[in-house]
C-alpha cells in the first residue's frame, strides 16, 4: 500500500512539473500573407524596369544600417504604413520589404486591399541567403569641428 501511494505521488509530481515546464499560453501564430512571397529571381526580374518600381522598407533606421537593403527605396516603418498611404504612388508596382517577410507580408497585404499594384513582398535576410546582394548602408561618423551650441553663442558679459 506504501509503495502504490509513492508511485502515485511521483507520477502526479511529475505530471505537475511538466505542465509548469509548459508556457502558460501560446502566441497566436500569425496568418500567412495572401501576398505573393518573391523568389530572388522573380525580384531581380522586377529590378529591371527600376521607373515602374517601388520597394517599400518597413523596418526601422537601425535594422537597415545593421542588415542593408536596396538602393533606392521608400522607406515607411510597418507601424505608419495606414498613415502614409497618400504619400505612395499607385502608378508603380510595389515590393513590399522586412527582414524575413512578415511585416512585409501584413503590408504587401494591405496595400493590395487598398488597390496599390502590388507584385509581392520579399525578406531581406532571405534574399540575401539565396545569393542576392543587399546595399550596406554606413552611417556617417558625427562631424568633428564643427561649433557646439556653447562655442557659438557669445560669452556673457561680466562686468557691473
Amino acid at each position: 500500500m506504501m509503495l502504490r501511494r509513492l508511485l502515485i505521488l511521483a507520477a502526479a509530481s511529475s505530471a505537475m512539473s511538466a505542465f509548469a515546464a509548459e508556457p502558460a499560453s501560446q502566441p497566436a501564430a500569425q496568418p500567412k500573407p495572401l501576398s505573393h512571397q518573391l523568389t530572388r529571381a522573380e525580384f531581380e526580374q522586377l529590378l529591371t524596369k527600376p521607373n515602374e518600381l517601388l520597394i517599400i522598407d518597413l523596418r526601422r533606421p537601425d535594422e537597415l544600417t545593421r542588415i542593408g537593403g536596396f538602393p533606392v527605396y521608400l522607406s515607411i516603418q510597418a507601424k505608419d504604413l495606414e498613415q502614409q498611404l497618400a504619400w505612395i504612388p499607385k502608378d508603380r508596382t510595389i515590393v513590399t520589404v522586412s527582414n524575413h517577410a512578415s511585416r512585409s507580408g501584413r503590408a504587401a497585404d494591405l496595400l493590395t486591399a487598398k488597390g496599390f499594384k502590388v507584385a509581392g513582398l520579399l525578406g531581406a535576410q532571405t534574399y540575401e541567403e539565396q545569393g542576392g546582394k543587399l546595399t550596406k548602408v554606413e552611417v556617417p561618423p558625427p562631424r568633428t569641428g564643427a561649433p557646439t551650441a556653447a562655442a557659438a553663442a557669445p560669452a556673457a558679459s561680466t562686468s557691473k
